[in-house]
C-alpha cells in the first residue's frame, strides 16, 4: 500500500512512516495481502486501543493513541480591507483561520507577509494566546505629544529641535543608556517569568531608547480643522512631538522564548502551524506569558514616556495632551456575546470612540483617529501605510543620499535612516485610509518635519 491509500482509509499524515512499517511486518509475518491488509489497517485507524496487545499492529496503535487526530476545524472566515495586499499575506491569514480556537479574523489595509500572522492581521481565539500572532517586538506603539510652541520655531530654532532629537534617545540594535533612566515601570513585578526577571537589567539600560527598523522620533506640526473636546484642542495648527517603538530586546525575549515553547507543545499532528503554535490560557505558560506580555505594554509606554519627557524637556516645551495605542499586542475582549483573546499584530485598536494614530511615512502625513466599533473588524483599523516592498528590494533600489536632499527640498529634515525605510517602500497612506473609511474617523493629520530614525545600517527590530 502506498502512502495515497493508507490517507484514504483514515490513517493521519504523521503516521504515515509507521503505518509503512507496518504493512512491511504484517506481509513478512502474517502473509497478510490486498483487501484484509486494508480491512486490518482501517479498523487499527478507528479502534487503535484493540490492538495495543497485537505484536503487529501494536507499534502504530500505540501511536495513533498517543497522538490522537485532531478534530477537524472548519476555518473560520475574515474580511479583507484594501486591495494592495500581496497573496502571501492571505496564505498566512488562511492558516491562521485553521487554528483550533479561531473565533474571529480580519485584515487590514497595510498587511503585508510577516512571521505566522501576517502584518495587519486580526486574530480572536478562544481561550488561547499566540505569541506570534502577538508580534516579536510586543507593546510596539505610538504616541503623539502636542507642545506649547509656536510652529514657526521649528525653523527659527531648527538645530534646537535637531539636538533635542539626538539627545533624548538612542537608535541602533541593542542601543542602551550610559546612564540608565528612571520610570516606575521599574518597580513593578518583574518575577512575573524567567524571561523577564533575566532581562530586567537590560530593560533598565534600554528604557527611553528607539532601537532600529521602522522605529522613529520625529517633529511635525498638527493640523486640526475643529475643536475636539477629548483633545481639549480648538482649530489650529501645533507643534508635535511623534515617536514610534516598543519593547526593545526584553520583548522580542519573552517572544521568542514562548514561541518556542508553544512550537514545542504542538502535537506531531499540528506541526504545520510553526508560528502561529499557542498556549492555552490555562496552562502555566499560557498565564505567564500574559503576564510577561502585559508588562511589556506598560514598559513601552514607560519607553515612550521617557523619549517624550527627555525630549520635551531638551527643547524647553510642555506637554498640553497626546494620544498614545499599542499596536502589536493581545486583549481580552468580548465580541459576540463571548471573551476573546483579540490579537492585533500591527493593527490599531478602534473601538467606539477610541482615538488612536496610524503614521504613514517619513515625508507622507500621519492621522490621529477615532474608531468607529465595526465588528467586522474585530474595532481594528490599519496600524500604517504598511510596505509595500522588502528591505533587500528597497536598498537595491533605493539611494538614501538622493532621497533625503529631495524631502529636504520640501520641507523635511531626515536626521538619519536607512535606504529600507524611504517613503518609496510604503503604500500611499491616503489611499490606505480611503480603503478604511468605515473603521475611523480622522481627527486631525500629523505632517512630519524633522526625521530622526536608525541610520547605522543595524538589522530592523521592528
Amino acid at each position: 500500500m502506498n502512502k495515497r491509500q493508507l490517507l484514504a482509509i483514515g490513517i493521519p499524515e504523521y503516521a504515515l512512516a509507521a503505518a509503512l512499517q507496518t504493512v512491511q511486518r504484517a506481509v513478512a509475518e502474517e502473509g497478510m495481502r490486498g483487501k484484509e491488509l486494508k480491512s486490518s489497517l482501517q479498523a487499527v485507524a478507528q479502534s487503535p486501543e484493540d490492538y495495543v496487545d497485537n505484536p503487529v499492529f501494536q507499534p502504530l496503535a500505540q501511536l495513533l493513541i498517543e497522538e490522537p487526530v485532531p478534530p477537524v476545524h472548519e476555518p473560520i472566515e475574515y474580511q479583507t480591507w484594501g486591495n494592495e495586499i500581496d497573496p502571501a499575506s492571505h496564505v498566512q491569514m488562511r492558516d491562521a483561520c485553521r487554528l483550533p480556537g479561531a473565533y474571529g479574523a480580519a485584515l487590514m489595509p497595510d498587511a503585508h507577509v510577516g512571521y505566522g500572522l501576517p502584518i495587519g492581521g486580526v486574530l480572536a481565539m478562544e481561550g488561547k494566546v499566540v505569541p506570534y500572532a502577538v508580534g516579536v517586538d510586543i507593546a510596539c506603539r505610538m504616541k503623539l505629544s502636542i507642545l506649547d510652541m509656536p510652529v514657526e520655531t521649528m525653523k527659527k530654532n531648527f538645530e534646537h529641535y535637531k539636538n533635542a532629537l539626538e539627545n533624548g534617545t538612542r537608535f541602533g540594535v541593542g542601543c542602551e543608556w550610559k546612564k540608565s533612566q528612571d520610570h516606575e515601570v521599574l518597580d513593578r513585578d518583574w518575577t512575573v517569568s524567567r524571561v523577564t526577571r533575566e532581562n530586567k537589567d537590560k530593560a533598565r539600560k534600554q528604557l527611553g531608547t528607539s532601537g532600529s527598523g521602522n522605529h522613529f522620533v520625529e517633529f511635525g506640526v498638527v493640523t486640526l480643522n475643529e475643536r475636539d473636546d477629548e483633545l481639549d484642542l480648538d482649530p489650529g495648527t501645533y507643534v508635535a512631538l511623534l515617536s514610534h517603538s516598543g519593547s526593545r530586546g526584553t520583548g522580542a525575549s519573552v517572544c521568542n522564548v514562548y514561541s518556542s515553547i508553544a512550537q514545542r507543545q504542538l502535537p506531531q499532528s499540528q506541526k504545520e502551524f510553526g508560528r502561529l503554535a499557542w498556549l492555552d490560557m490555562n496552562s502555566q505558560e499560557g498565564q505567564e506569558y500574559w503576564e510577561a506580555m502585559n508588562l511589556m505594554g506598560e514598559y513601552a509606554a514607560a519607553n515612550h514616556a521617557v523619549i517624550h519627557r527627555n525630549v520635551s524637556n531638551l527643547l524647553g516645551g510642555r506637554i498640553i495632551t497626546g494620544v498614545e495605542n499599542h499596536h502589536n499586542f493581545a486583549w481580552k475582549e468580548t465580541h459576540g456575546g463571548k471573551e476573546v483573546i483579540v490579537h492585533r499584530k500591527g493593527a490599531t485598536p478602534a473601538g467606539t470612540g477610541v482615538l488612536g494614530v496610524i503614521p504613514g511615512s517619513m515625508a507622507d502625513p500621519a492621522y490621529i483617529v477615532r474608531g468607529k466599533g465595526n465588528a467586522a473588524s474585530l474595532d481594528s483599523a490599519s496600524h500604517g501605510a504598511g510596505r509595500r516592498m522588502s528591505r533587500t528590494q528597497a536598498k537595491s533600489k533605493y539611494n538614501f543620499k538622493a532621497v533625503r536632499n529631495d524631502l529636504l527640498k520640501k520641507g523635511i529634515h531626515v536626521l538619519s535612516a536607512g535606504s529600507d525605510e524611504v517613503p518609496g517602500v510604503y503604500k500611499n497612506i491616503d489611499s490606505v485610509m480611503a480603503e478604511q473609511q468605515d473603521l475611523v474617523d480622522i481627527v486631525a493629520r500629523f505632517d512630519p518635519k524633522i526625521v530622526k530614525m536608525c541610520g547605522d545600517g543595524s538589522r530592523a527590530e521592528d
